[in-house]
């Protein structure tokens, strides 16, 4: 008896394990879209940062990341147990600050005047030029915001595994997320941390003997920048794309107008679809980030006029 007992165990996990296996290839092609731009987004961050101190960054961003997973999934079953429609308005919360966040580089990289002096920017590039600066403090902020940034994406990621896996028990959803968490965390930023010291690796290649190498090496080191670049340029676009996406989602009568346009297009509907998302994205954006200007202008305006009563 104990003996069928045990296979019969044996056998109930098998099937949970091949049905979280299954379950975990479908949500990882419904996140596929997100885990590109949480690529090009967490490569981006290190942008600025000097060669010897990538490697630090990226792995205390990992660090970060990890515990947002650790933090999100256990809540993310809490909250859609309880009650779902509050996983709605956070990942809401969270498409706004991606967009508020996007407009704000754009905003800052061609309208510089628009916005108050970014002197955070200043000093790290004044401490990049200095070697007698400590950068460890300059770091921290970085880091920090693209923890903050990494939260928001890993929710998203969550949020639609949540999704895919609707209709499963709690232990199968459970295992899904956190194979899926932790996946996707160690691929993204062991990928980071590669993209980061590509220019190393040409270097490197450049020094050996053989020639085959050191042609290698030269277009490894001459595309490095080039691609951190991209990277950069694309990490801000995923910002509207990932951000608009989700409000458009979120507001009836944006997702509605958005699919009834994109629909005219034809073949090119997912396209019109995302171009949309990203034009809807930037706008929203730029009207929070000018209204909290504003905002902020008043404050500084108010205190002024307390400061010299």
């Amino acid at each position: 008896m104990a003996g069928a007992s045990l296979l019969t165990l044996l056998d109930d996990i098998s099937v949970i394990l091949d049905d979280v296996s299954v379950m975990t290839k479908v949500a990882a092609k419904k996140t596929a879209g997100v885990l590109g731009d949480d690529l090009a987004l967490n490569a981006e961050q290190v942008t600025g940062v000097k060669a010897n101190r990538e490697l630090p960054v990226v792995w205390a961003v990992a660090k970060g990341s990890f515990i947002n997973k650790l933090i999100l999934v256990p809540a993310a079953l809490l909250i859609s147990a309880i009650y779902p429609p509050l996983v709605t308005f956070l990942l809401m919360c969270g498409g706004l600050f991606l967009v508020y966040e996007g407009a704000e580089k754009v905003i800052h990289r061609f309208w510089p005047h628009a916005l108050p002096h970014d002197e955070e920017q200043n000093a790290r590039r004044k401490a990049n030029a200095d070697e007698t600066v400590d950068l460890v403090a300059f770091e921290k902020e970085k880091i920090k915001g693209a923890i903050r940034t990494d939260f928001i994406l890993s929710a998203e990621i969550i949020v639609i595994a949540l999704g895919a896996t609707a209709s499963v028990t709690l232990l199968e959803r459970s295992l899904v997320l956190s194979i899926l968490a932790i996946g996707i965390t160690i691929g993204i930023y062991g990928l980071v941390a590669g993209i980061v010291k590509i220019d190393d690796a040409g270097l490197h290649l450049m020094e050996q003997e053989s020639t085959f190498k050191q042609k290698v090496g030269k277009v490894m080191f001459a595309a490095a920048p080039k691609l951190m670049k991209f990277l950069s340029i694309a990490g801000t676009l995923a910002m509207f794309l990932v951000g608009g996406g989700i409000l458009v989602h979120g507001i009836g009568f944006l997702h509605h107008g958005v699919e009834d346009i994109a629909h005219l297009t034809g073949i090119f509907e997912g396209v019109t679809t995302t171009v949309l998302n990203g034009v809807i994205g930037f706008i929203i954006g730029a009207a929070v980030v000018a209204l909290l200007t504003v905002i902020d202008k008043i404050r500084g305006k108010d205190d002024k006029a307390s400061s010299t009563h």
